[in-house]
């Protein structure tokens, strides 16, 4: 079993959840909820690992806040 971590955003003109791997070629989706979404992910991420490994282009780090006056 393999873990990847996701980003995931609201788009504000449709209103759907927006999700993708970073550095992971096509590992993206959406949905409705989050649920919808997480679902999705997994179902795109096991379709493109029938493939083999993949090779990911970046590796996901975290996230910063930053404050601007």
């Amino acid at each position: 079993m393999r873990t990847f971590t996701a980003v995931v955003e609201r788009c504000p003109d449709t209103g759907l959840y927006v999700g993708y791997v970073p550095g992971f070629r096509g590992a993206h989706s959406q949905g409705e909820t989050l649920d919808e979404l997480h679902r999705n992910l997994e179902e795109v991420t096991a379709m493109l690992m029938e493939d083999g490994e993949p090779e990911l282009e970046t590796e996901f780090v975290g996230t910063q806040s930053i404050a601007v006056k």
